[in-house]
């Protein structure tokens, strides 16, 4: 299943970021915990390389914490600083990981007798959480959010007490979304509109990516027993298991497509992480130019 999708506004978002970088003290960037590769964009782990930064892993509380764990040890092993987070929840340590950020830049200030305003860009592919750990922070509704990418189209400056201020961003896919595997992911997570992405065809992708990782879920949600079905009879079984019948006995292959995803992204499945750390699944930055020079996760 091939997937393309870059809408105008991205580019647009993307022009916005790089205005803004020279505004800001410190970047946030946020990713899903469930798919802490897939869902970074390549672009911004190269744009922000200069700034000071934390990698935040979002909806952990839909990941394996096994996992995280993992991942939180193999961004640290490559000097990026990072923490697991449930926006929704607690945004508790995101505040930690601004202060440890912005710390430097505020003890100058107060040095001088300056108590500075503290300026942090939130930035992140569609639908990670972005706007929801913002509104969090805030105490309140301000950012707009919602289930579908493309929700905020322009950036936001929101205050956060007396002295910090976020940034909220649109959310940026890359243009060319190479990898056919990270692009499916991304829209397992919404992060890609379904109107652009044939879902009958990603929910069997997923129930297949689920065989392989948590068998056990598809058997205790759609009572799925048999471990060798594949394609279209993962559905049907789908439909069995969960009585999705039409007039006449027909197997309803639509709501059981639609339902698979809506499971999978409410975490109604259970706790499930669908990439593992490997020493090439750090997202690479584009190919340096003359005079630039770049490493492997693009930072200097």
């Amino acid at each position: 299943m091939q997937i393309n999708w870059y809408p105008g506004h991205m580019a647009k978002a993307k022009r916005l970021l790089q205005d803004q970088l020279a505004r800001v003290d410190a970047v946030i960037e946020i990713c899903d915990a469930r798919l802490p590769y897939s869902s970074r964009n390549p672009d911004l782990n190269y744009m922000l390389r200069n700034k000071a930064r934390v990698l935040l892993l979002n909806k952990a509380d839909l990941a394996q914490p096994e996992i995280t764990k993992k991942w939180l040890e193999f961004f640290q092993g490559r000097g990026i600083q990072c923490a697991a987070i449930t926006a929704e929840q607690n945004a508790r340590e995101a505040l930690r990981a601004i202060e440890r950020l912005t710390r430097e830049k505020v003890q100058k200030g107060e040095a001088r007798g300056v108590r500075r305003t503290v300026r942090v860009m939130v930035v992140g592919v569609p639908n990670v959480g972005k706007s929801t750990l913002i509104n969090r922070l805030h105490g309140g509704v301000i950012a707009r959010v919602g289930d579908r990418p493309g929700v905020t189209r322009a950036n936001q400056w929101v205050r956060v007490g007396e002295y910090l201020e976020l940034l909220d961003t649109p959310g940026m896919l890359w243009p060319r979304l190479d990898d056919p595997v990270a692009a499916r992911r991304l829209a397992y997570i919404s992060a890609i509109r379904d109107e652009v992405v044939d879902t009958f065809a990603l929910s069997i992708a997923l129930l297949e990516d689920m065989c392989s990782i948590r068998p056990e879920m598809l058997e205790k949600r759609y009572k799925i027993t048999d471990d060798s079905l594949r394609g279209q009879a993962l559905l049907e079984a789908v439909c069995r298991g969960r009585g999705f019948l039409m007039r006449g006995g027909e197997l309803d292959l639509e709501r059981a497509s639609a339902v698979v995803l809506d499971e999978f992204r409410d975490g109604k499945l259970g706790r499930i992480t669908l990439e593992m750390p490997h020493i090439n699944q750090t997202p690479q930055p584009p190919k340096a130019t003359s005079g630039e020079k770049t490493d492997e996760d693009g930072s200097n």
